[in-house]
């Protein structure tokens, strides 16, 4: 059995100009605010979820990318409400966010 039942990885890459990164789309502060979220719904911790950073995921171009495993599942998001998206949707009630999804 997994430590956790959902581990969320945050490309939080920074990469010169005019390379594509993640980081470049605010990618520490929706990681931060995923935290925040996961531990106000008191679903961090052993057995339930944890929300890491990461260094490059190596899909910047098509950032900013978050992957959430065990399932395998590569999102790519603009703001607060694509990740509370994610959260409701597919870390709480399973549920893949097709829209996100790349």
């Amino acid at each position: 059995m997994s430590h956790y039942k959902s581990h969320v990885f945050f490309c939080c890459n920074q990469r010169e100009p005019p390379e594509a990164c993640c980081n470049n789309h605010g990618a520490l502060d929706m990681q931060a605010y995923a935290k925040q979220r996961i531990k106000a719904l008191r679903l961090d911790g052993k057995g339930k979820v944890r929300i890491n950073k990461a260094g490059c995921l190596d899909r910047c171009d098509e950032g900013p990318v978050i992957v959430v495993y065990p399932e395998a599942v590569w999102y790519s998001y603009v703001d607060k409400h694509d990740i509370d998206e994610i959260i409701d949707s597919h870390l709480v009630h399973g549920q893949v966010v097709e829209r996100l999804k790349i």
